[in-house]
């Protein structure tokens, strides 16, 4: 019986993983649950679940929480000091680390330090400081399992020989506007851009898709799980999102891992690896799929993923600048603030303009990230 923290389980990933254990509930356990504000819904899994303890962000909705918890056997705590300290906690085994942005930095440390297994889907937490994440992970001989998609698939390639890797391809559906130029994405409407072909997943992350930031947030984080140089990661617009992403070897052989579009497939291989656990999820079947294409990126029309590779290349803190201001284009763009191509542009000037820290400490992050997220809303009129 493994015992699992879910911190961020009321969005997508968060409420899959809970799907996965309410299926499997002979093998795993809900020891902590916690959301930023979904009360709501954050009582409705406490009392299913039965966790030990529940942490809600958001102070102001910790009255309403406890009040309606108050004859369940589970502990309420709130704010982000019980966030960050919850995932020490004895009783947990794996961590599933599903916060959004820079929220999730402090938790994924501290349940390092603690020694607790991670299952990444907080993928940003590894854009903004992963070099300090993946040493801190060596020196504690903590295992990072990747749940996005993409590095599952990478993950799951290379057991058995990690050593041997020339590049790695993560593929792309590219998004709801593939193949559309500039002229018709600077008229795009926020309800079109949260239309992704093939995911279902939230607001945020789907804007990232739609940009193609969320792939360059993939090719950061590829860096770091995998100890890659720049040049041994390509991206590759695969609009059946299949094949999931692939390695290729010093010997030229590649390896690719497949299936249909489901998260729920990487989120139970994180909670049982090495295992494997039987499932009766639905079956690819390539009478379903005649033809599976790719293509290149288009850097042109969507220049969020060169972006993030200049911000990869420069190192330091200049990831975290472009994840900040990032972060406060896409929620500009969904309160209707600015435009869709104006993302774009709003953290390229954060990055021409917010000096970086080549050599980081974590005081470093929590300035740089403050200091790029003012400049960046000074950017959006």
């Amino acid at each position: 019986m493994k015992r699992i923290a879910i911190l961020g389980s009321t969005g997508s990933i968060g409420t899959q993983a809970l799907e996965i254990i309410e299926r499997y509930n002979e093998m795993f356990k809900v020891e902590v649950l916690t959301a930023y504000n979904n009360f709501e819904l954050l009582i409705e899994q406490a009392v299913t679940f039965k966790p030990s303890i529940v942490v809600i962000a958001n102070e102001d909705n910790y009255r309403v929480l406890s009040e309606a918890l108050k004859n369940h056997p589970v502990e309420v705590r709130a704010g982000a000091d019980a966030l960050e300290q919850i995932v020490g906690m004895e009783s947990i085994d794996i961590v599933l680390a599903a916060l959004v942005g820079y929220s999730g930095l402090i938790p994924t440390i501290n349940a390092i330090k603690a020694g607790k297994t991670i299952a990444l889907a907080n993928k940003e937490a590894l854009v903004i400081a992963g070099e300090m994440i993946t040493g801190m992970a060596r020196a504690n001989r903590v295992p990072i399992i990747p749940v996005d998609s993409e590095h599952s698939a990478i993950f799951q390639c290379l057991v058995g020989e990690p050593d041997a890797i020339e590049k790695v391809y993560l593929t792309a559906s590219g998004g709801p506007f593939r193949g559309k130029d500039r002229h018709f994405l600077e008229n795009v409407t926020k309800k079109e851009a949260l239309c992704h072909p093939n995911w279902t997943m939230g607001a945020k992350i789907t804007i990232d898709s739609a940009t193609m930031m969320n792939k360059g947030l993939e090719v950061i984080e590829a860096k770091w799980l995998f100890n890659l140089h720049p040049d041994q990661i390509e991206v590759v617009i695969h609009p059946q999102s299949i094949i999931h992403s692939l390695v290729q070897f010093e010997d030229g052989s590649m390896k690719a891992q497949m299936g249909l579009p489901d998260m729920k497939l990487p989120i139970l291989y994180a909670f049982s690896c090495p295992e494997r656990i039987k499932t009766d999820l639905p079956r690819f079947s390539f009478t379903d799929y005649p033809e599976l294409s790719f293509e290149s990126p288009d850097l042109v029309n969507f220049p969020n993923l060169s972006i993030a590779y200049r911000a990869m290349k420069t190192g330091g803190t200049m990831p975290c600048v472009m994840n900040a201001s990032n972060e406060i284009a896409v929620q500009a763009f969904l309160n209707d603030r600015i435009g869709f191509y104006d993302i774009s542009s709003v953290i390229e000037k954060t990055m021409d303009k917010v000096p970086f820290v080549k050599y980081p400490d974590l005081a470093d992050y929590h300035d740089v990230d403050k200091e790029a997220r003012l400049f960046a809303e000074s950017r959006i009129v």
